[in-house]
């Protein structure tokens, strides 16, 4: 009998080559053994033979090289792409730069479409060994160049849902926040007396979470308030339905696409200042030393003081560590009547994040510093600049206190046996972990850090790399590698370890205006504080269905959100063609290298075209010049010259002008 081969889903990459991930374990697919697969395919794989496998530095002993041998499943039964004229056809070519297949069409089937238009082509034959991939043409979307045309492809593609249907908005037309009603129904507490405000970025549209500080019995009371939204979407609603299958809101360069219709998530349930609003309270009452003694959680009414912005509240901890404390309090006049309060609140909320997240370490969290490219755009859609987002003590203030609700949340539900659905992330392989130590060791990390326990998955030997990294070149590229090594975060309906946050329990709580599994914990609460309802058995059923669901969703919503980003980072690198940048090495191939500008955006060097032959180096990622010997590897400093740029691509090509030993020109900011 032979052998059932390993199936799993395509994950094309833009370079051509795929990852396949099966029951045993992941597959890598060089580009000419993809075959007529296309991204997100169900496909079954073979290993290639030792004399097939060559020298693939994506692959490896835990990523073995494999061809496609058939498709199972296919993902996509209507593509999107620009239409071009090729009498007596009309081409169509993909614009997600994963799809390698053009599709044929009649011209005579759609003679209105033009040259240049993008249009939606439902799919009738594959593409295979005897003819080309062929379709009809459904829908012409646009054309090349029309203002919000290109992030217009990319909600195309993904298959973003952008409209409510009338049932949805008819369901929410009425909603109102009934204070009133909520506190004769016992169930509410009113908590209006407490200073409560929200801190979000400048350009924040919807505040499903506020913060309060006080000091209670002897004990710190970190107050943790979000918008109860399971009040106004029951299950099985209208409202509810369409949120479950849209799972989650997704945050595009130029716009939001939410869950929940607008009456909602910018109104009844946004947490705006001076106006009454249900809540969601979780109540942490932690000692001297930052432990939760006790947890008090509770429907409530509250009502913001103020909104907040991650800025401001920077500011003002600046300004009151430079001795200026009068000037924080004058900042925060505009936005509150009693800024003195609010400044001694977040001061109190500042000291206990600090020692929350001294706690996470020691357990073993991990603690990335995240940066962040958001592209500024004027009001025609066009890119006009970079701002590059860190972490900061007014983003760790807000960050930390979500996490201890979250947790919170989900000790409660856990030792409640109150199912649910929480968040879990497994440990990294132990393979991956190790395909990082040559690199490592050429910074030479490995006299600080033991390298075995690196690859064991010790989470203390991984904070002492991404320690180490702190202010270094190579900063960006080390905490981008070990990220990438680590297991993908999801949700499931079971109490699992979160790795990365070194926790026992966690689950999403903080967020249900834009994610679905926290409005399943709110309902789940709401059942540990009050008792079962005729809907809790049906509700628990769906869990693992759901969880499942928002995982895959997520992982969507994160590439559009970042495939609309890329799309207008390289739409501004297109701008400095013929310019000279310092970028680092952030990947090399057997062709060349990648290198990272400061904005995070990426081009290629080609060594195509070199005077000498590049060996490559897969396990230490260095190319070597077979004659001169000049070594390029991750994490080096170079100097480019941009050469092309593709921004529906989202790729460029970059000319090596020099070497660098540290950066001498002014740096790219977009």
């Amino acid at each position: 009998m032979n052998r059932a081969r390993p199936r799993g889903v395509l994950n094309m990459t833009s370079a051509g080559y795929a990852f396949v991930q099966t029951a045993e374990g992941e597959f890598f697919i060089p580009a000419s053994k993809v075959h007529d697969a296309f991204d997100g395919d169900v496909v079954e794989v073979s290993r290639l033979s030792s004399s097939e496998r060559g020298s693939y530095a994506q692959a490896g002993p835990d990523r073995p090289a494999a061809r496609v041998v058939r498709v199972v499943l296919r993902a996509h039964e209507s593509i999107v792409g620009r239409y071009e004229v090729a009498e007596p056809f009309g081409i169509v070519v993909p614009e997600d730069p994963r799809i390698k297949h053009d599709i044929f069409t009649l011209r005579a089937d759609a003679p209105h479409v033009q040259h240049g238009d993008i249009v939606r082509v439902r799919m009738t034959v594959y593409p295979n060994r005897r003819e080309p991939a062929q379709g009809v043409v459904e829908e012409v979307l646009g054309h090349v160049g029309d203002a919000g045309m290109d992030v217009e492809l990319i909600v195309a593609r993904h298959k973003l849902e952008t409209k409510f249907s009338p049932k949805v908005l008819e369901d929410v037309a009425h909603a109102a926040v009934g204070e009133a009603e909520a506190l004769s129904s016992g169930d509410y507490r009113d908590i209006r007396n407490r200073v409560v405000f929200t801190i979000d970025p400048a350009d924040a549209k919807d505040f499903d979470d506020a913060l309060s500080f006080d000091k209670v019995g002897g004990y710190l009371r970190l107050g943790v308030h979000i918008a109860d939204v399971s009040h106004y979407v029951p299950w099985n609603s209208p409202t509810d339905l369409e949120a479950r299958r849209r799972s989650t809101s997704v945050y595009l360069v130029d716009r939001v696409v939410p869950m929940l219709p607008e009456v909602l998530s910018n109104d009844v349930c946004s947490l705006r200042p001076r106006e009454p609003r249900r809540a969601m309270t979780v109540d942490l009452y932690l000692t001297e030393t930052f432990s939760v003694h006790h947890v008090d959680a509770y429907p409530s009414i509250i009502e913001s003081c103020a909104r907040l912005d991650y800025d401001t509240v920077q500011e003002c901890f600046d300004r009151v560590a430079g001795g200026e404390r009068p000037a924080a309090v004058s900042m925060l006049q505009d936005v509150c009547k009693d800024p003195e309060s609010v400044l001694v609140r977040l001061l109190g909320l500042k000291r206990v994040s600090v020692g929350l997240h001294e706690r996470r370490l020691k357990r073993g969290g991990l603690d990335f510093d995240g940066v962040e490219a958001k592209v500024r755009l004027d009001d025609e859609g066009r890119p006009v600049g970079v701002d590059i987002r860190k972490t900061t003590q007014a983003t760790s203030l807000v960050e930390e206190a979500m996490i201890a609700a979250n947790e919170a949340v989900a000790r409660l539900l856990r030792d409640g046996a109150i199912p649910s659905i929480y968040r879990v992330h497994e440990p990294p392989a132990t393979g991956d972990l190790s395909a990082l130590i040559p690199i490592l060791q050429e910074f030479g990390y490995d006299s600080d850090v033991s390298m075995s326990r690196f690859a064991a998955g010790d989470p203390f030997a991984i904070q002492k790399v991404i320690a180490k990294a702190k202010g270094r070149l190579e900063e960006p590229l080390v905490s981008t590698l070990v990220v990438r090594a680590m297991t993908q975060a999801r949700y499931v309906d079971a109490c699992e370890p979160h790795f990365g946050l070194g926790s026992e329990a966690y689950t999403h709580f903080t967020s249900p205006i834009r994610r679905y599994p926290d409005l399943v914990v709110h309902r789940m609460l709401k059942v540990k504080l009050f008792g079962r309802t005729e809907t809790t058995s049906a509700e628990e059923a769906a869990l693992a269905t759901i969880a499942a669901h928002a995982s895959e969703m997520e992982r969507k919503a994160e590439t559009a959100a970042r495939e609309s980003q890329e799309l207008k980072l390289f739409e501004l690198l297109e701008e400095h063609i013929g310019e000279e940048f310092d970028g680092l090495v952030s990947g090399v191939t057997a062709s060349g290298f990648f290198v990272r500008l400061d904005d995070t955006s990426e081009g290629f060097v080609s060594l195509r075209r070199a005077q000498e032959y590049f060996i490559l180096d897969p396990e230490r990622y260095t190319l070597t010049g077979s004659d001169s010997g000049v070594v390029y590897r991750l994490g080096a400093r170079v100097r480019i010259r941009v050469r092309d740029v593709y921004p529906f691509e989202r790729k460029a090509d970059f000319d090596l002008v020099a070497r660098l030993s540290s950066a001498t020109l002014p740096k790219y900011k977009g």
